[in-house]
């Protein structure tokens, strides 16, 4: 039986595309995926990385929507290209000695009350910055809850809401990266504030970016709106767990 690679469109016969070597079968994007790609992934540092990062910033929406329907053979896998990437970015923090949310919130009162809730949230500060890959991989499902509701009429399931995401944050760590030497050579200086303002707002404008080539098929308008309810309720429940995580702090702090 003649078969129509998903990746090249090259017509053979057998398990693999004999032009490019895809598999004749590609797995639905489920979480046996996810866990293949955790337990494989990060054993094959190759050009994939450089392929996908190139798509990222080329055709990203378009790009990720056919690795999940199956056009995977040139990618690195989406969970690994995160843990790879935060890992680096969390060694750079660690490195130079920044504290990636320090400094983000202003409290005017100078009572014991007001020092405190700084000296809390400094804290945190510190703890998610040393362990920047491990916060950042906890997020990815907690942003995959909020956009598999937000757009849940695309019928796109869960697991594939974790890969979309996991590329999305695999883009965004790039630009971090990039960013990075600005950090470094004002992290002590006024300078930083707007420079994370700009970080953030490049931030929504890829999340925008992605999603909108991402469901194509969709109202332009309506999936900007969608994003923007995704990234909203997901920074207010982010806000509510580091608040709580505080709260709990000072009231166990000796």
């Amino acid at each position: 039986m003649t078969i129509i690679c998903k990746n090249c469109n090259h017509h053979f016969q057998g398990h693999y595309c004999n032009n490019c070597g895809q598999p004749a079968e590609t797995d639905k994007i489920n979480i046996h995926f996810l866990w293949h790609d955790i337990q494989h992934g990060l054993l094959h540092l190759d050009k994939g990385i450089f392929y996908t990062t190139k798509e990222l910033f080329t055709r990203p929406g378009h790009s990720i929507r056919e690795f999940i329907e199956g056009k995977r053979i040139k990618h690195f896998k989406p969970v690994s290209l995160v843990l790879v990437l935060a890992g680096m970015l969390g060694l750079m923090y660690h490195f130079f000695h920044i504290s990636i949310l320090e400094g983000s919130v202003v409290v005017t009162s100078n009572d014991k009350n007001g020092i405190e809730f700084i000296s809390a949230f400094n804290s945190a500060s510190d703890w998610i910055t040393e362990h920047y890959a491990i916060v950042t991989i906890f997020q990815l499902p907690l942003f995959a809850l909020f956009t598999f509701f937000v757009f849940r009429k695309a019928h796109f399931n869960f697991i594939e809401h974790l890969v979309l995401n996991s590329f999305l944050t695999g883009q965004k760590l790039i630009f971090h990266i990039i960013l990075f030497p600005l950090f470094y050579f004002y992290s002590t200086t006024p300078t930083l504030k707007p420079i994370i303002a700009i970080e953030n707002l490049a931030d929504i404008g890829l999340t925008v970016w992605v999603f909108i080539q991402f469901f194509n098929s969709q109202n332009k308008w309506s999936t900007f709106w969608r994003t923007i309810l995704s990234l909203v309720l997901y920074l207010t429940f982010l806000g509510l767990i580091i608040s709580f995580g505080i709260f709990i702090y000072l009231k166990t702090k000796p």
